[in-house]
């Protein structure tokens, strides 16, 4: 059987978009155990409200859900355990560093395949302010405005 080749998107956080200013981005890859695979070919990942810790040289992210595969039985694992993110040590360290001087967060911006293997993008994020967000929401319902003007004139 061959592989599957190129990438397609599993799961994308999108209220850490609305939540943070996403500063760099990172690939990941992530352990996960049989069952876990299956359910996330099904699509069964939420990723709303998980976040990444760097702990004695270990990347791990935390609240990232993947529901129990239907036909798992006794081999399905918590849906809420902390999953090993793979990354290299130097990559790892520096991302730790970062976490603990900024005051930033690591956050899952998407779960994907790539060429049949399950990875994570994160995003080094600063946190947005409540006028932040409304400032994000006005200049969004604008561009929207624009867009719509924008159909009618060129198609009328």
């Amino acid at each position: 059987m061959p592989r599957e080749k190129g990438t397609k998107q599993i799961a994308a956080n999108k209220k850490a978009f609305h939540d943070y200013y996403v500063l760099e981005r990172f690939e990941a890859g992530i352990e996960l155990f049989g069952t876990e695979v299956k359910s996330v070919r099904e699509g069964a990942v939420n990723l709303k409200d998980s976040f990444c810790t760097v702990k004695d040289g270990q990347l791990t992210a935390r609240g990232l859900h993947i529901s129990p595969y239907e036909k798992g039985n006794l081999f399905n694992k918590d849906p809420m355990r902390p999953k090993r993110l793979l990354m290299h040590h130097r990559e790892i360290v520096k991302l730790g560093e970062k976490l603990a001087q900024e005051g930033l967060a690591l956050v899952p911006l998407s779960l994907y395949f790539k060429d049949s293997r399950v990875k994570v993008e994160l995003g080094l994020c600063k946190g947005k302010k409540l006028y932040d967000k409304r400032e994000s929401e006005l200049d969004r319902q604008a561009k929207r405005d624009i867009d719509r003007t924008m159909k009618e004139r060129n198609y009328r």
